[in-house]
């Protein structure tokens, strides 16, 4: 696996946007980096730069972004409502695929060294980076911010873990680290009081608030773990804001940080309105939103991704301040390959033409398995409108759980459309591989062989996916919406014919593989796969038949 890294830079620079433009220029001019996000904020002045890569391009694309940012950028001016203390204010390095947050880490120790070596500019580490615990966490390293540093950087002990022990007035200094994956998020108050914000922040994050009594300073801790907060006011948009970063979006995520804050808010008199995240979010934050507000209506959650995005949207209020589209702010779609011209994105009209067309692929694999999609897609319709069904109130949630175990088939049969025609392609590109000589003709076959069992398992697997719905869709013509019990008889065709469709694809690619022991066994797990489908799918047609007549 290709070892993936993200670094989120924060540029004290949020209102000249050429100046970002210049930061971000260089960034891109690394070969291999691709630029995901960059949200500027007026009231910060502060923008939030997002880049991913492999790991020594990436900590390139750092530093050259912090070279250019001590060039551009003069803190001796600059004014803004986040806490700041260097034109690069904070540059995390956080593990995305293929790599450890230790590895991530040693890679920002690297950068660190570098910036304080070359560049002369003061470099503090943090999270993962710094073996210091006692100057691991931000807050605590930047507290004083950039005009308390002039005195703090003289204390032995700040002395910067790289470069010079001396404040520089223009660039101030810079924080470098490795950490988990941290979403940075505001939630919107009905008030302009900093104070009451402060009050709803300390409330709900981890490290509470400090009490003076009898003399003695005891703390309160807040209601969430995995949260720091703060409290200000944003004159850009005229409210107050609690600003929030979730660091474990495990242990809190940001539906239960909202429903908290909407608790602790209303509690002093005040009313949440909306919130907004900064940067990028993972998928299944969105989408776990999404679920948890229709479990909070008693509604089904299986619906699509698409449906459980807007869902969150729109219930967390992500949308109040600006449009917030999901294409840009999702880190997985943004890492989608940009060439990718998968089969599924096409429109029904595409998907017909192209196969339709001369050429071989996509064939009967791909159309077995979107047969499949259709199958278990009209099983999950049936499931939803009956967890909906007026009067079926207590029953919301059986069919809930119904629908999200045909979403699951359903996203699975959809990766294997796709799956079909790459296995195809891949014995194509194997037959086409020189075979001059005895070596040639050995890689060769060994290639093809590797690629012909792929081509046996994608459609196996269409088999047992298309099979496995075939459950729900008759646990909908049995139980479901009576209205719909027809879409739950198509559903059992389409299904059945999937695993029919899909075996005659196990068995003409199993032709052409050598291991017998291994087509064996399999062609009589498809017999009695075939068997399975046919059965059931007479016996929905049995319950559907006597229910219509």
């Amino acid at each position: 696996m290709k070892k993936l890294i993200e670094c989120v830079p924060n540029f004290s620079e949020g209102i000249n946007l050429s100046i970002i433009k210049q930061i971000t220029d260089v960034i891109e001019s690394v070969e291999g980096i691709r630029l995901l996000n960059v949200d500027p904020g007026k009231a910060t002045n502060r923008t939030v730069v997002t880049f991913v890569g492999e790991p020594e391009a990436v900590t390139e694309a750092a530093f050259l972004a912090i070279k250019k940012a001590g060039e551009l950028i003069d803190m001796r001016s600059h004014r803004g409502a986040h806490p700041r203390m260097g034109a690069t204010d904070v540059c995390p390095l956080i593990p995305i695929a293929g790599i450890t947050l230790e590895e991530t880490a040693q890679y920002a120790r690297q950068l660190a060294e570098r910036v304080g070596r070359e560049l002369h500019l003061p470099v503090y580490c943090y999270e993962a980076t710094q073996p210091d615990k006692t100057r691991s966490n931000l807050s605590v390293i930047r507290a004083g911010e950039y005009e308390g540093f002039f005195k703090k950087i003289n204390d032995p002990v700040w002395k910067p873990d790289f470069g010079p022990a001396e404040f520089d007035s223009k660039r101030g200094a810079t924080v470098i680290g490795a950490r988990d994956f941290l979403v940075a998020y505001n939630i919107n108050l009905n008030t302009t009081s900093t104070r009451r914000a402060n009050a709803v922040a300390f409330d709900i994050r981890e490290a509470g608030r400090n009490r003076v009594e009898n003399g003695k300073t005891i703390n309160i801790p807040g209601s969430l773990k995995a949260v720091k907060a703060i409290g200000w006011y944003i004159e850009e948009y005229g409210i107050a804001q609690i600003s929030i970063n979730l660091t474990d979006i495990r242990t809190t995520p940001i539906h239960v940080a909202f429903d908290e804050a909407c608790k602790k808010a209303t509690e002093r008199g005040m009313r949440v309105t909306g919130s907004e995240l900064v940067g990028l979010v993972p998928l299944k934050a969105l989408t776990d939103a999404g679920r948890y507000f229709l479990q909070k209506q008693s509604r089904s959650t299986g619906v699509s991704e698409k449906e459980l995005i807007k869902i969150a949207v729109r219930s967390l209020g992500l949308d109040e301040l600006a449009p917030f589209d999901p294409e840009k702010r999702i880190i997985e779609y943004l890492l989608r390959d940009k060439d990718d011209n998968k089969l599924i994105y096409n429109s029904l009209l595409d998907f017909s033409n192209q196969t339709a067309s001369e050429s071989p692929a996509p064939g009967g694999g791909s159309v077995a398995a979107y047969l499949g999609v259709l199958g278990a897609a009209l099983g999950t319709m049936v499931a939803n409108l009956s967890s909906h069904k007026k009067g079926w109130d207590d029953r919301w949630k059986e069919f809930s759980d119904w629908a999200d175990k045909g979403q699951e088939c359903k996203d699975e049969l959809l990766a294997l459309v796709d799956a079909d025609t790459a296995s195809f392609n891949g014995i194509m590109e194997a037959m086409a591989l020189p075979k001059a000589t005895e070596e040639e003709k050995q890689i060769r076959k060994a290639a093809i062989q590797q690629s012909t069992r792929v081509a046996i398992e994608v459609p196996f697997r269409v088999m047992e996916s298309a099979l496995q719905s075939m459950d729900l869709i008759m646990a909908m013509a049995k139980e479901g919406n009576p209205n719909s019990v027809s879409d739950a008889g198509v559903g059992a065709l389409c299904a059945r014919s999937a695993v029919w469709g899909a075996g005659l694809n196990v068995k003409i690619n199993a032709a052409g593989y050598e291991d017998q022991a291994y087509v064996t066994a399999l062609l009589k797990k498809v017999m009695v796969m075939e068997q399975e489908a046919q059965e059931k799918e007479k016996a929905i047609l049995a319950v559907v038949n006597s229910k219509i007549n």
